[in-house]
């Protein structure tokens, strides 16, 4: 099964020769705009983010602080 798949593996194109015009046929980038879903991820992480600090971090550290150890 190896064998058959290294084999037929010789009969793929030659892409290590191709030009550079030739690859820029398979590039569709339209800029560096980042895509509404990606967008509302980001968003989403940092609403969280900062509603975990308020909620359990920001209440830890003022316990650490203020406890007075014997």
């Amino acid at each position: 099964m190896i064998i058959r798949e290294i084999e037929d593996a010789s009969t793929l194109p030659d892409v290590e020769h191709t030009s550079a015009e030739t690859e820029h046929t398979q590039h569709n980038y339209v800029g560096n705009v980042i895509p509404w879903f990606v967008r509302f991820i980001w968003i989403g992480f940092w609403a969280y983010a900062v509603y975990y600090a308020i909620v359990y971090i920001f209440p830890a550290i003022q316990t650490e602080i203020f406890r007075v150890k014997p």
